[in-house]
Parts: C-alpha cells; sequence; structure tokens
C-alpha cells in the first residue's frame, strides 16, 4: 500500500494590482474597485518513495521581465526543499504560462506530465500570436521544447496515472489543457487548484479570471471543484495564487516560515 502523500506549497514571488486587472468584466459586479495581491507557487508532492514536481515558476529573467517580486528564485527554493534535480523527479505541468514552467531546464533529466491539447495548442500555429500577446519570450518554450525532443514529455491521455494516489484532471478554462491535481494524504484528499482557481472567491462566486480560454469551461471548472468539496470527494483545496493560500495549511519552522507550508503532515 502507497504511503501518503505531504504536499508542500512554496510561494517564490508576489505582486500587487487591482482588482479590475484580474477579474474578467470587473465593472459588471457593481462593486468598488481595489488593490488585490497576487502571489506565485510551485508546489511539491511527496512520500517516503516518491518525489513530484508541480510545476517550476518563472525564472527570475521571467519575473524581472513582467515587474514580479521575486522572494526567492525556485531553483534556491527548490534546494531549500531538498528537491535534488540529479534525482530526476517528475514534474506535472498544470499549464504552460511563464510562471509555472520557466524553470523546465533546471531539470534537465525529469519526465514532464501534461496535457496534449496544451502542449499542441503551445507550439501550434497560433502560438506566436499569443506568445507576443502575453509577453512570452519563445525562451521560456525551450525546456520544454528540449524535454519533448528528448522523449520526456508524457501526455496525460497515454500516461493517466502519474503515480498510486495522485490523479491528474485535464479541466481547460484558463488554458485549453488546464490541470487540476488530486493527492491522497493523511488528512484527506488535497486539490492542487492551479490556475482554475487563482483565487478562492473565483470558484466560490463564479467570478472568472481576466486570462481565459474557453469562457464556458472555466465556469465549468468552478462548478466541478465545488462539488468535489461538497461530496466531500475534496478536503482541502489550494489555490494557485491566493495570498491567503499560506495560512490556510501548516507554515514550516524556521527560515523557510514566510514562504512555506505544508498539508497532510501529521503531527
Amino acid at each position: 500500500m502507497t504511503a501518503p502523500y505531504v504536499v508542500t506549497i512554496a510561494k517564490y514571488g508576489t505582486r500587487s494590482t487591482l482588482r479590475s486587472d484580474v477579474y474578467l468584466n470587473h465593472h459588471l459586479y457593481h462593486e468598488a474597485d481595489g488593490p488585490i495581491d497576487m502571489d506565485y507557487f510551485f508546489w511539491v508532492i511527496r512520500n517516503d518513495e516518491t518525489t513530484i514536481v508541480v510545476d517550476t515558476g518563472y525564472s527570475r529573467q521571467g519575473g524581472e521581465a513582467r515587474k514580479r517580486t521575486t522572494l526567492m528564485s525556485p531553483p534556491e527554493l527548490f534546494a531549500a526543499l531538498g528537491v535534488d534535480p540529479a534525482t530526476s523527479p517528475d514534474i506535472i505541468l498544470t499549464h504552460a504560462h511563464y510562471d509555472h514552467m520557466g524553470n523546465l531546464d533546471h531539470f534537465p533529466s525529469s519526465t514532464i506530465y501534461m496535457s496534449r491539447v496544451e502542449y499542441e495548442f503551445w507550439t501550434g500555429a497560433n502560438a506566436k500570436q499569443v506568445l507576443f500577446h502575453h509577453s512570452i519570450e519563445d525562451s521560456e518554450m525551450d525546456g520544454l521544447a528540449a524535454a519533448f525532443a528528448e522523449g520526456r514529455v508524457r501526455f496525460l491521455d497515454e500516461s493517466p496515472e502519474i503515480a498510486p494516489g495522485i490523479e491528474v484532471i485535464e479541466i481547460g478554462g484558463h488554458t485549453p489543457g488546464q490541470a487540476i491535481v488530486k493527492v491522497d494524504t493523511a488528512v484527506g484528499v488535497v486539490l492542487l487548484a492551479s490556475d482554475s482557481a487563482h483565487y478562492y472567491e473565483e470558484y466560490e462566486a463564479d467570478m472568472p479570471f481576466m486570462a481565459v480560454a474557453d469562457l464556458v469551461r472555466m465556469y465549468d471548472g468552478f462548478a466541478l471543484v465545488r462539488e468535489m468539496v461538497a461530496s466531500g470527494e475534496v478536503q482541502h483545496v489550494v489555490s494557485g495564487h491566493d495570498p491567503s493560500t499560506l495560512d490556510r495549511f501548516t507554515r514550516v519552522d524556521g527560515e523557510l516560515h514566510a514562504l512555506v507550508a505544508t498539508v497532510g503532515e501529521v503531527r
């Protein structure tokens, strides 16, 4: 029997913006605009036998180009968490935005699991226009391209089981192949919502994020998360960017207290 996992939530960056810059058609809510912060995370799933990385954050160069505040570069934070690229941990890529795949080259021998639809979109005919519109540089796709050329990319439709107790579900919405991750832990099932729910109020109040590939699928994703919680299928939801996320779980002790929390660890 597979030992339950512990999920580590690692905050590596942040920024401050406005609610009208975050929520699609914010003026339709008839609420005052105001400041809102956005935190940037990656996640690590571990038990005694397995370490799996979920997303790899933005590169320092990518963060600087977009005026994001880097609190600790993801490679440094991975090292502080004891995640060694030399051990080739599997990587689940929830989607191919710059802040989720910017350090794939830090794991040069890891296998990457992702949606086929997601990969084909970002490497397809329309990718150049989308990359330009979102100020995404071609270099940020290099790590993914190299992994594919080396045969290290596995698509979810052909490799649905990453490991026992870990389920990756493609739901789309934010991007064509946006995925979420369910993880069995000792305190219940944890849902890594990634950018299917940047903020908790997105799925709680049906408030779509401003960057969306398919609005109907985004709403369907909100409904799916709510159903999982209401039915008891999921006990803990981890958002993709909400600044309240770390405080909802167990902060680690020591130097990483401000940046890292865990869920699933029995103390």
